[in-house]
């Protein structure tokens, strides 16, 4: 291991009140077995309705390794990890939960990876104790990830992880009012490796993140890096057309040669109100689009940092 490097650590803080203490004495506990190193660690309070802020204050004013950042309101896991990202002077920048499922001795499995000549790498857990829904998400993310933004199908994207400076300073760079860390991690480079890692419980409280959380996040994804949601809404809407112009083929056709039949309003009505929903589904996917534009537009930030708190180094 280099003794000479630098770690800044970013974890992101929402309703953590009751956990954060356990991480930081952790990753504490793990740098003094390294004392060659230094390191920061940056917790960011997105907003937490309960005395998260109080606990990362009480921390940062404690320990003069630790940075203390306050947003404005809530502005989400990933606004979070670039405002932490902005006040990282590490060479390496790690990513971590704030709940305890991550050990922090496992950074460096991860560190000894990235030094084989990856830009990025993360931990995979094989087993984990994430409910159902949020196992499948994962899974609908990862694939929409190669799917549309082209991630490696052999790499993955998962909270805990380590990346080099260049690649922070890069993302930080980009404005998109937001923000998606994959996308944006796969638009500067595709050397991404991930290493095994054991998952550990939850010590306190429940996730921050549910099934529409997840949603968000899916729809942020495909519509943050990629304009292949409009190509597959073209294709939809040309099948549609094609579809409905053999049917308007097919009624006339068989009225000619059977005059008596009925017209069939039921089937009419039905097949309207199918390409209605089809028509409605297209404008949202656009209307997704202009949203983005018209917050880029108007400059809405990514975040805004309200209070950074360090400790006093004269005290």
């Amino acid at each position: 291991m280099n003794d000479n490097m630098t770690l800044s650590v970013v974890i992101p803080c929402y309703r953590s009140e009751s956990t954060i203490s356990y991480v930081v004495n952790g990753i504490v506990e793990t740098m003094a077995d390294h004392p060659g190193i230094s390191y920061e660690v940056i917790l960011v309070n997105d907003g937490s309705p309960d005395n998260t802020l109080e606990v990362i204050t009480a921390l940062a004013k404690d320990n003069y390794h630790i940075k203390a950042i306050e947003l404005s309101k809530n502005f989400g896991q990933h606004s979070a990890l670039l405002a932490g990202y902005s006040l990282a002077t590490g060479d390496y920048i790690v990513g971590m939960d704030d709940d305890g499922e991550h050990d922090p001795r496992d950074m460096f499995k991860l560190i000894d990876e990235i030094k084989k000549g990856y830009d990025y790498v993360c931990a995979s857990f094989p087993i984990t104790g994430h409910s159902q829904y949020k196992k499948v998400g994962s899974l609908l993310n990862n694939w929409m990830a190669t799917k549309f933004i082209g991630k490696p199908k052999d790499a993955i994207f998962s909270s805990y992880y380590v990346m080099r400076r260049y690649v922070m300073c890069e993302i930080i760079k980009m404005n998109n009012p937001r923000p998606y860390i994959g996308g944006m991690l796969v638009s500067i480079t595709k050397k991404l490796s991930s290493v095994p890692i054991e998952h550990h419980t939850r010590k306190a409280g429940a996730s921050g993140y549910n099934w529409r959380n997840s949603v968000s996040l899916w729809l942020n994804g495909i519509t943050a890096f990629s304009i292949m949601p409009l190509r597959y809404a073209g294709y939809i809407g040309t099948l549609f057309a094609v579809l409905g112009f053999l049917y308007g083929a097919f009624v006339v056709i068989r009225k000619l040669f059977i005059p008596k039949i009925s017209a069939g309003y039921s089937s009419i009505i039905a097949l309207l109100l199918l390409t209605s929903g089809v028509i409605m589904i297209i404008l949202a996917v656009i209307g997704e689009y202009v949203g983005r534009m018209y917050m880029l537009i108007n400059r809405i930030p990514q975040y805004v940092i309200k209070e950074v708190v360090t400790k006093d180094l004269k005290e």
